[in-house]
């Protein structure tokens, strides 16, 4: 069983390691539902973690549909995940009609050898999972995390089964959303998964003593270290 959390800053990644994470998928912009991290947050990561890093390789948020400069920008980018010892990448390319950009996701996994390619969830916004899966697959990539094209892994459970048994080992399916101590066991029984991706998330409040009389959020997204542990006893009591 590996389980991957996502880190949004150092503290995060640091606390993924603590709690026992496989994996640390690395972002930045929480509220985006992830982009690609600083220069220096994924050298920094790199430094401090011993455990597999997978920084998000996605110019903006939005859509997955993507520009020739934007893509100019995510060659640039996976670059720099090579020249800093990363294990692997994050990705995702659509076209407009909703099918995977087989073609620019070719050219991407291509760059990134031989550093492993997961591609995120813009696979739940594809019209066929099963055109998308072997799309996928043939781009060469090593894994692609997914909710079962539904809100949550929990309630995509049956689609997330059938491709892991279509799939045949030939690539890695792994749930994502929602995913906590409370339903890891269930999402693994009812599918057969062994890889796992949970953001852990909790908010910690500033530190700040001074508060200016302005608006604006000053909360923090958080990983739950504890919350981690939690997972993996829930999983391996299952």
């Amino acid at each position: 069983m590996k389980l991957e959390v996502i880190g949004f800053g150092i503290e995060n990644c640091m606390a993924a390691q603590r709690g026992g994470a496989h994996r640390v998928e690395l972002c930045d912009n929480p509220l985006e539902g992830g982009t690609t991290p600083s220069y220096g947050l994924i050298t920094t990561a790199r430094k401090m973690l011993h455990i597999e890093l997978y920084p998000m390789i996605r110019p903006r948020g939005g859509d997955f549909l993507y520009s020739e400069d934007e893509f100019e920008i995510m060659k640039a980018d996976i670059a720099l995940c090579k020249r800093s010892g990363c294990e692997g990448i994050v990705t995702g390319l659509l076209t407009n009609d909703g099918k995977v950009d087989k073609q620019r996701t070719r050219l991407l996994t291509d760059l990134a050898y031989p550093l492993g390619v997961t591609f995120h969830r813009a696979f739940d916004r594809s019209r066929d999972p099963w055109e998308a899966m072997e799309d996928i697959i043939d781009a060469g990539c090593e894994r692609i995390l997914t909710s079962g094209q539904k809100k949550n892994a929990l309630e995509g459970s049956g689609l997330i089964k059938q491709l892991i048994e279509k799939a045949d080992d030939r690539i890695v399916i792994m749930p994502g959303s929602g995913i906590r101590a409370d339903n890891i066991g269930t999402i693994a029984r009812l599918t057969g998964a062994n890889e796992f991706h949970t953001s852990a998330r909790c908010i910690q409040k500033s530190k700040m003593i001074h508060h200016a009389p302005i608006d604006g959020n000053e909360e923090i997204t958080g990983v739950d270290e504890d919350e981690i542990k939690r997972m993996l006893q829930a999983y391996a009591g299952s």
